[in-house]
């Protein structure tokens, strides 16, 4: 038996998959105007303003902006934005990393409707390209969310995102 041939059979999970996207538009993609490693500061709140459980507070927007897109001169064309967060809780929300305890970061979409994390989210059409324009936006919501009474400390969470020309 070959070296390759022991990978192989120790590791029968050893698939690699890649995933791509052809698309007769394409944008640039920033958030709040920042292309790299955007960061969306939320206020700093009282921790009696997030005293018990469902109590939120601290909204704060962002945009999600396309510019340089090639646009379509024939039709509008409808882009989704998608979300999967980092260390999703069973609330839907997303996990608090820094030292605040009872604390979690929801999210609202472009209508104000509170978003589900748990199987990622895909906003169908929250952007849209009029006929011709190479730019558009989409404002969403971060707030505080509280499992419980909050505890005075740092709140950090994590968000993938992308956007969808399908």
């Amino acid at each position: 038996m070959g070296r390759n041939d022991l990978l192989i059979r120790t590791f029968p999970n050893n698939t690699i998959t890649f995933r791509g996207e052809v698309s007769d538009e394409t944008c640039s993609v920033a958030i709040n105007g920042n292309q790299a490693k955007p960061v969306v500061i939320l206020p700093t709140v009282s921790a009696k303003e997030l005293a018990k459980g469902g109590d939120v507070a601290g909204q704060v927007t962002f945009d999600i902006g396309l510019t340089g897109c090639t646009g379509n001169t024939d039709r509008a064309t409808k882009i989704s934005t998608v979300f999967v967060g980092n260390q999703v809780t069973s609330n839907g929300n997303l996990g608090n990393t820094g030292d605040a305890t009872n604390v979690e970061v929801q999210l609202l979409d472009t209508a104000n409707k509170v978003i589900n994390l748990t199987n990622g989210f895909k906003g169908e059409g929250d952007l849209q390209l009029k006929p011709g324009e190479t730019e558009a936006s989409a404002t969403y919501t971060a707030q505080y969310y509280a499992t419980g009474a909050a505890s005075a400390g740092t709140v950090e969470a994590t968000l993938q995102y992308a956007v969808s020309y399908l």
